[in-house]
């Protein structure tokens, strides 16, 4: 059996070695520092000052880590899963295991080819038993596989019945695993040892030795345990799979503060068609902008200290399990999770942007109360409902597409997306809670003339060290904007008709920003119970920064080239901005200003009276025409 040594466990120092003879020996480093964090390992002497061995750790060197597998195939007799993780050499994690049990010798089954077949080997169970497979319903268990066998051994897991050589389902085992050595340091909760995954559906009892936390009613829950270095956490929610939910310590500790806190995005990837969970930091209540806003560590000079267990979805609700040490080698960007105190916590549901990102939710889907969590508590659960059970009521009506017409000069200010009636629902685009207001109204789609020339009034914002108030104008052929977050090769692809200026070296320079204007609420956001737009801006007052920069002026002659179809978009974040359509000379009169739709010139009307008039007079007189 291998020795386990954590210099943690010890007050002061940690003994001196003793004598050793062929050990296994797993050494946890301190102050949760990690391999890539170190140069080299050695035993030392101390009070002589010598060097009785040592082993250099080289740079960039991949670490071993779990490595995480589809679900069991479906065949038969209702087997499914969650996907599955090789945590080592000799370890399956299986979470939220179905089965019926109604198998006569069924068990779990490895062994080699294209197939399951009779030559493979039988897996213990979750508990060492050999007894033919029971029935499991949303459980998650470890097996490890007998006697020597290792993962590198055998290409597929099944559930295998014996007796009548049927093979219930299956996953494969890939051939280029990188794994840890099977040692007992990558054990997990499970729901034999600490925390069930899935609470049944409809089920509304309180399981044993379960901690669950109800973070937003109706929403979202959080589960949690302690397990050695490690916390692990699972977070269910009622979202949509273009959704988020997001988990974390609060920035301040005694209120739920968003900036400064340390949480974690979990979401359904539908792009890579997978489960994630991503470690993020809050700098400010903005988008992210590669420097700022609410960023993922990986993108602001840190490390994704997250690691995933698992990911389902059932019955509308999203689950998703992950573990962190409890305290990491990033003191900026991550926060410690103590094991000896409450500490304050947030959560929040949102929508995804398109890069996979978390963008802004609305005001009722983040905690609003000082939520405080003792991470190292046994049986602190206080969730009401199996999230399951609950119905998804509809949304309220959408505003009407407002439209810009005829106007040479264009006000652009900031303010709010109008919630279930505005920005998303008329774009099919996340929001990030803030979107352009033009000449007073919300994201309308304006209509220009080739060879005119338009002028922008600009009051979004021109301090680019607060980035939730950073907010220049551009027009652009992108639906979404944010040109200013965009790698060289995704500028390329992109035309900027307006808004922005390049240096000799081609770097680009927006050129629109003005003063800071924002429609803000008077109170809370009333536009669920708000019909016309028109009503909603009297909920809205203007607030514009005491500052001494006027509003920039943006003149845009449209090109004759230019698209029959280009938006207005902020250059820092995506979706703020909509339509601008292009029309040849003359033809803006030919469009209603409120409606977008084609009117019917006095002219048209007068040669259609004229014609009815003739057919009148023609039927009177005996004479029809087909």
């Amino acid at each position: 059996m291998p020795m386990n040594i954590n210099s943690s466990q010890y007050c002061g120092e940690p003994p001196a070695l003793g004598a050793h003879e062929n050990s296994d020996i797993i050494l946890k480093l301190p102050m949760g520092k990690r391999i890539r964090d170190i140069r080299w390992l050695s035993v030392w002497c101390r009070r002589f000052t010598v060097d009785f061995g040592e082993i250099f750790i080289p740079p960039g060197l991949e670490v071993p880590k779990p490595r995480v597998l589809p679900e069991f195939k479906r065949l038969a007799h209702g087997l499914r899963s969650s996907n599955i993780s090789i945590l080592d050499a000799k370890t399956f994690y299986i979470p939220n295991l179905h089965y019926d049990g109604a198998g006569p010798d069924a068990y779990f089954w490895v062994g080699n080819g294209s197939e399951p077949n009779i030559m493979g080997i039988k897996v213990p169970n979750e508990i060492g038993s050999l007894e033919p497979l029971r029935g499991y319903q949303g459980e998650d268990i470890e097996i490890q596989l007998p006697g020597n066998l290792t993962m590198y051994d055998i290409d597929w897991l099944a559930v295998w019945c014996v007796e009548y050589r049927h093979n219930f389902g299956h996953v494969y085992i890939p051939k280029d695993l990188d794994i840890p050595p099977a040692l007992g340091q990558t054990k997990i909760a499970t729901t034999s040892s600490t925390v069930p995954t899935v609470i049944a559906h409809g089920t509304t009892s309180k399981p044993k030795d379960v901690n669950c936390r109800e973070l937003l009613p109706g929403k979202m829950n959080v589960k949690w345990a302690i397990v050695g270095e490690y916390v692990e956490i699972e977070l269910n929610g009622r979202i949509s799979e273009d959704q988020y939910m997001a988990f974390g310590i609060s920035g301040k500790n005694g209120q739920p503060m968003m900036i400064g806190s340390d949480v974690v995005v979990a979401f359904y990837d539908k792009k890579q068609r997978r489960f994630r969970a991503e470690d993020y930091y809050i700098s400010a209540l903005s988008q992210c902008d590669g420097k700022h806003g609410v960023c993922p560590d990986e993108r602001i000079g840190g490390k994704n200290d997250v690691e995933f267990v698992f990911g389902d979805r059932s019955h509308g609700v999203t689950t998703v399990k992950y573990r962190r040490l409890l305290q990491t080698n990033e003191p900026i960007n991550d926060q410690a999770y103590p094991s000896d105190r409450q500490i304050s916590v947030i959560a929040a549901v949102g929508p995804l942007n398109s890069q996979e990102e978390a963008n802004a939710h609305n005001f009722r889907d983040v905690t609003a109360d000082d939520i405080q969590i003792n991470f190292s508590s046994k049986d602190d659960h206080t969730c009401k409902d199996a999230l399951d059970s609950i119905r998804q009521e509809g949304g309220p009506d959408v505003w009407p597409t407002r439209v810009i017409n005829g106007e040479r000069n264009i006000t652009a200010k900031i303010g709010p997306t109008g919630g279930k009636r505005g920005y998303t629902p008329l774009t099919g685009h996340p929001s990030w809670g803030i979107a352009w207001y033009l000449n007073d109204l919300l994201i309308p789609e304006v209509y220009v003339e080739r060879g005119q020339t338009y002028t922008f009034l600009i009051e979004g914002g021109d301090d680019s060290t607060q980035p939730a108030k950073y907010h220049p104008f551009y027009i652009t052929d992108s639906s979404e904007g944010g040109y200013g977050q965009l790698t060289d090769g995704q500028r390329r692809r992109e035309t900027v008709y307006a808004g922005v200026d390049f240096d000799k070296d081609g770097y680009p320079l927006p050129t629109a920003a003005g003063r800071y204007c924002e429609w803000k609420h008077r109170s809370v956001d009333r536009s669920d119970e708000i019909a016309k737009f028109e009503d909603y801006m009297k909920t809205l007052y203007l607030a514009c920064d005491e500052t001494d920069s006027p509003p920039v002026y943006l003149n845009w002659t449209v090109a004759d080239d230019t698209p029959d179809m280009v938006y207005y978009q902020c250059y820092t974040h995506r979706n703020l901005g909509w339509k601008i359509h292009v029309v040849n000379p003359g033809m803006t009169g030919k469009f209603n200003g409120s409606h977008g739709l084609f009117a019917v010139s006095s002219h048209s009307i007068a040669l259609l009276v004229a014609a009815v008039v003739t057919s009148l007079l023609m039927v009177a007189s005996g004479r029809r025409q087909f």
